[in-house]
């Protein structure tokens, strides 16, 4: 507002790479949003680049990074973001109307996806017909359909109590070996110590960048 800028990511400089399970961490005000906004092609830098699987996300145009949100990157948010009036099959089939997917395909796909986070049994119930915990995989089962490159997940568990916040990361971690890409955003040590690295964001600056040696795999790169 008015002219003073104010900086949200500073010499930001950093590589994450194929099946890895990485948390972003930080304080609010840390930046840690804005990186995630840039993660996931919602924002550009407006300097620097942002390389996601060796394109140049910052020189794409709006329908070209709508398209890559679509096609490469499944969002969890911490509040769900279901359709009310929709039932748990249609609301994971949306991403898949957007790209054009045949309704046969969409169907099949999406039934797909929601058996593989245990909500077979639950595809005509709407998001008012279901707990937190199984909004929460309806969600997930979205992220999933479209067969993304990354998951990008925005305090999955915030919304969630204890034992259904374990449950659901019990599911990440399954889908992690799976071979999913997972970036993780939480404020909470206990849900980033699942990961197999954290980065620890502060005034706009990586402050740490630490691997779980407990969880570690060997990747192999698709984004710097």
């Amino acid at each position: 507002m008015g002219e003073l800028e104010v900086p949200a990511l500073i010499d930001i400089n950093t590589q994450i790479h194929q099946n890895e399970y990485v948390a972003i961490m930080g304080p609010s005000g840390s930046g840690k949003s804005t990186f995630m906004n840039i993660l996931g092609c919602l924002d550009t830098p407006t300097t620097g680049e942002y390389l996601f699987n060796g394109i140049n996300v910052s020189s794409l145009s709006d329908d070209a990074l709508s398209a890559m949100r679509n096609k490469e990157i499944g969002f969890i948010f911490q509040n769900f973001n279901l359709l009310p009036r929709l039932n748990a099959l249609q609301n994971v089939e949306l991403p898949l109307i957007y790209s054009g997917v045949k309704s046969e395909e969409r169907r099949e796909r999406a039934l797909k996806a929601l058996d593989r986070v245990g909500l077979a049994d639950r595809i005509h119930h709407k998001s008012s017909e279901m707990s937190g915990g199984q909004r929460q995989r309806v969600a997930i089962a979205r992220a999933l359909v479209t067969n993304p490159g990354i998951l990008l997940a925005d305090e999955p568990t915030g919304a969630l109590d204890s034992k259904t916040g374990d449950e659901i990361m019990v599911l990440f971690n399954e889908l992690h070996q799976d071979g999913n890409t997972i970036i993780l955003i939480t404020h909470e040590q206990e849900i980033a110590n699942h990961a197999h690295r954290t980065i620890f964001i502060k005034d706009g600056m990586i402050h740490s960048d630490n691997r779980n040696e407990r969880n570690l795999k060997s990747p192999a790169l698709i984004q710097s």
